[in-house]
């Protein structure tokens, strides 16, 4: 028998993703402390790739107790420029900093997944993007935040690349997957293999 497939994500973007790949499954967000989980991961000089491999997994595990012999996948994105790890910004001055930061130079989104059935990890896998951000002036900054409003605090970079955002770009290096948050090709070909979809 096929296992229930459970995204344990609340993300509209990732949702879309296992959509539009003709994914039967559900999607249950995990009610976890994800701030609590970081710091201590942080502070102990965690890798931006094991801090998104342990909260896709502490997902996946929150929602697989409600869901016996079911797979759960959870997935995590950080966002980092060289050794420095970002969080969403706080507001739109946080926002501001957030851009003037990147601005003219290459970061790194860290995009992991985990499947979890029964509490038991059974695989996890990190893709990685690298984007180069234009050199952007403050006046741009205050323009661009301005019209794209609220939307700039709901993402760790501060940006949309499917809206408006990508006009900060002069280079993208990763698949359009990773780059929101859920590295689908990797995660079918695992599925596959689990016989949890067709191969």
């Amino acid at each position: 028998m096929t296992p229930k497939l459970v995204l344990a994500s609340s993300s509209p973007f990732r949702h879309m993703l296992m959509e539009n790949a003709g994914l039967a499954f559900e999607a249950h967000a995990a009610q976890i402390d994800e701030r609590a989980i970081e710091a201590p991961l942080e502070k102990s000089g965690a890798t931006p790739d094991e801090v998104a491999l342990v909260l896709a997994e502490a997902k996946a595990e929150y929602v697989s107790r409600r869901f016996s012999a079911a797979l759960i996948i959870g997935s995590d994105q950080t966002m980092s420029l060289g050794s420095q790890v970002f969080h969403k910004p706080e507001d739109m001055t946080d926002a501001a900093n957030h851009l003037r930061v990147l601005a003219g130079k290459t970061h790194r989104l860290n995009s992991a997944i985990a499947i979890v059935r029964d509490g038991e990890v059974l695989w996890r896998h990190v893709a990685h993007a690298e984007l180069k951000m234009r050199p952007l002036t403050d006046d741009f900054i205050a323009r661009h935040l301005e019209r794209v409003g609220v939307k700039a605090l709901a993402s760790v970079g501060a940006y949309q690349l499917e809206g408006e955002g990508i006009q900060l770009f002069e280079k993208i290096d990763g698949d359009y997957f990773t780059i929101l948050g859920l590295p689908m090709l990797p995660l079918l070909a695992k599925l596959r293999e689990l016989e949890a979809i067709d191969g």
